[in-house]
């Protein structure tokens, strides 16, 4: 009797241990308010950005080259979801290694302020190219809006250990998930500016 209580107690403090340990790996407050506070500033950015246009400003052209803001709107639309189901999907599948902490220290940072320097231009894959995917541009707003917040959600509420999870990003190299979702929110914002730039241009209607 006493050996089984003495077992039990064991196996009770080794699922106690295990819980606390999976807890120690979810994201800390701070980095969840981050990304948060990142992610609704960004939200609040583009919508406003696309508030009130006209038929004629929201397509647009400064050049034949050139994004029109129904195209930016798309491309920013559609990123959303292929970032969000990276995350949960590909990054959060893939094994834990947290031995590569290490090579995206510092990294958030970086992807923060590079993801909107404009000066550095980056090609579309042919998957996020637009393609009038969207037939008014009232729905490609409402689509981004209900993108990004089930981005919020899944960030306000998540357990997943995203600083253990990676996947390498063609201009940043390697990044973990918590990475990945600041990717999200520096994305909208790099297109905003874009969207910004074109009403700039000469020609815009007024």
């Amino acid at each position: 009797m006493l050996r089984a209580m003495k077992l039990r107690t064991v196996a009770i403090l080794g699922l106690v241990a295990a819980a606390t340990g999976l807890h120690a790996q979810t994201l800390a407050q701070g980095e969840r308010d981050r990304a948060l506070s990142d992610l609704y500033a960004t939200r609040k950015q583009f919508l406003d950005s696309v508030a009130g246009l006209t038929e004629a400003q929201w397509n647009f052209k400064a050049a034949p080259d050139r994004w029109s803001i129904a195209e930016c709107a798309e491309h920013i639309a559609v990123t959303e979801d292929l970032v969000f189901n990276l995350i949960t999907g590909k990054i959060m599948k893939s094994p834990a290694d947290p031995s590569k902490r290490a090579e995206v220290k510092g990294k958030d940072e970086t992807v923060l302020k590079q993801m909107v320097d404009r000066s550095h231009k980056a090609t579309a894959p042919p998957e996020l190219v637009p393609a009038h995917r969207f037939a008014t541009p009232q729905a490609a707003v409402d689509h981004f809006r209900e993108s990004r917040d089930r981005t919020l959600d899944y960030v306000r509420s998540t357990p997943d250990d995203l600083r253990d999870h990676f996947l390498p990003h063609p201009i940043f190299g390697m990044l973990d998930g918590y990475q990945w979702v600041l990717i999200a929110s520096g994305h909208s914002a790099r297109h905003t500016a874009q969207i910004n730039e074109v009403k700039a241009s000469p020609g815009y209607p007024k």
